[in-house]
């Protein structure tokens, strides 16, 4: 089973408009409600491929409640700790030419709830995938990747981590499967940007002498670089396309790379269905169907 933990999740409210100007009242051409969060996407990318998936995190609110529900009316098996207080946090994003966000805060999480996460990750067993993704709200700590990790580290769990700098790296240790970062995160880690295929691939041979197993660069309009556990290096550019959509990219690539290694144990077809379900996101307005992606997999 691949569990999907996600710290902080949104419904999407996307709106398009002809132009955003400010400081007067614009009215939308058309909206629409996504189910937004890393992990999330993640799940909703896995089910679409046919490959089962729980997605679980923390909810609030009448807000939590309709992203519950629409979730399982997708056939997307959930299992959330509920919050108290506070409700699930709305991002809006305003599409008129180029994109404008306003991401909700979210809820509090305080030490009870985060004990009821532990205790449901307590019951993955060996072979399980645990994927762990996105921000963390500011109400917890930024070793909750780790202690996570550290708790579930004698279970034989495939972790896989997507995440940003410091989260990233506090991860490595417990020898994460898959890790996913793109070019300019690795920037913000070794202090310079690499552009070269040889500086990304020497940068991500450090992330794994520091305990990453495999290690995924996407690079966006310029594809992605994988460094499998074994030292081999692949190396995929990107299928024509007009990219409409940079949100859940990512995690499509994350989701489809684990369906394919599920598929047929083959890290350079991993990162073939990989790179063709973030492609296929990044070419349409929301996540990308399972149709969608399998016409984008001969292009690599």
């Amino acid at each position: 089973m691949i569990y999907t933990v996600t710290f902080n999740p949104a419904l999407d409210y996307v709106v398009w408009l002809e132009r955003l100007t400010a400081g007067s009242i614009n009215r939308s051409a058309r909206e629409v409600i996504q189910w937004g969060g890393k992990g999330i996407n993640v799940s909703t990318i896995l089910h679409n491929l046919g490959v089962e998936t729980v997605a679980t995190g923390f909810l609030a609110g009448f807000t939590g409640k309709a992203l519950e529900e629409g979730l399982q009316a997708q056939g997307i098996r959930t299992d959330f700790v509920w919050l108290d207080e506070g409700m699930t946090r709305i991002n809006v994003k305003l599409k008129a030419g180029e994109e404008t966000e306003v991401n909700g805060r979210g809820p509090d999480i305080d030490s009870k709830a985060l004990a009821q996460l532990q205790q449901k990750l307590d019951g993955l067993t060996e072979g399980d995938f645990l994927v762990i993704s996105g921000s963390v709200p500011a109400a917890l700590s930024h070793d909750v990747y780790k202690n996570l990790l550290a708790r579930l580290s004698d279970r034989n769990i495939a972790f896989v981590v997507d995440s940003t700098r410091e989260l990233l790296l506090s991860a490595l240790p417990y020898r994460p499967f898959l890790i996913k970062p793109n070019n300019l995160e690795l920037g913000e880690i070794f202090g310079e940007t690499p552009v070269t295929d040889d500086a990304i691939a020497a940068c991500a041979a450090k992330l794994q002498e520091q305990g990453a197993r495999n290690v995924l660069v996407s690079m966006a309009g310029d594809g992605s670089l994988l460094l499998d556990e074994h030292g081999n290096r692949h190396r995929l550019g990107v299928p024509k396309g007009t990219v409409c959509n940079s949100v859940g990219a990512g995690d499509s690539m994350v989701a489809g790379f684990l369906a394919g290694w599920l598929e047929r144990l083959d890290y350079g077809y991993a990162q073939r269905m990989g790179a063709a379900a973030g492609s296929a996101t990044a070419f349409t307005e929301g996540l990308a169907t399972q149709t969608e992606i399998l016409a984008l997999l001969d292009a690599f």
